[in-house]
């Protein structure tokens, strides 16, 4: 791991767990990996304090775990998580789809296009990376729409626990397209006022994403499977 190399004193946490979190997300510290807080600390050069809180702010977004008596681990990669996580979450943004078209249609509608646009020219500038932060957006946006911030919450709950899983695939170009596709869809139901396939098509997307997880963390989807 290399050194961190931190200049202003006030920003130490937030450095070290932007640092950590990078790692994390980027598959760079895998799963099952012990992390040591005084090794951590000594790594990057740094008190052991700022990263004791961010190891703790990593568990709450559950890209870590805490076991008794062993210390924080990275948590491995589990189909059922994922399935299960793509499930609520069809659900969570169907209902939020829907309190949204009945509140702030031509916004929702003009705020997604804008998304699905800026997404585009992005990637076709390379910048594939850029993808997660617009994917985030584009979910965020329609959540932030419907006017309930317990539902809002719940979304973006829910997609931080999907982003350990989401942030390897979703850097594969293939992967990125048919998530734009998956957003486009969404979109032209919305566009057309027509709740049913609304959620059809948010639960469509779901659906893709999930097989696009589990293709690359396991190879294959699991209908591919022998």
């Amino acid at each position: 791991m290399r050194r961190l190399v931190i200049k202003n004193p006030k920003t130490i946490r937030g450095k070290v767990y932007d640092y950590l979190r990078e790692k994390l997300l980027s598959g760079e510290i895998p799963p099952h990996e012990h992390l040591i807080e005084a090794k951590i600390a000594m790594e990057i050069g740094t008190s052991r304090t700022p990263v004791r809180e961010a190891l703790h702010n990593l568990e709450f977004e559950g890209l870590i775990e805490s076991i008794p008596r062993v210390g924080y681990i990275v948590k491995p990669i589990s189909e059922e998580e994922v399935g299960e996580i793509c499930e609520i979450r069809a659900t969570i943004e169907g209902l939020a789809a829907s309190w949204a078209m009945g509140k702030a249609q031509e916004k929702l509608v003009a705020e997604l296009g804008k998304n699905i646009s800026i997404s585009e020219d992005r990637v076709s500038k390379g910048e594939v990376r850029a993808f997660v932060d617009m994917d985030a957006q584009f979910h965020e946006i329609i959540s932030k729409h419907s006017g309930s911030q317990r539902l809002l919450e719940l979304a973006q709950t829910l997609r931080r626990h999907m982003l350990r899983y989401r942030i390897q695939s979703i850097y594969t170009v293939d992967n990125v397209l048919r998530a734009i596709e998956g957003h486009k869809g969404v979109l032209r139901a919305i566009e057309k006022q027509d709740l049913e396939k609304v959620h059809q098509a948010i639960r469509h997307h779901m659906e893709q994403s999930k097989k696009d997880i589990l293709r690359y963390a396991f190879k294959e989807a699991p209908e591919e499977r022998k």
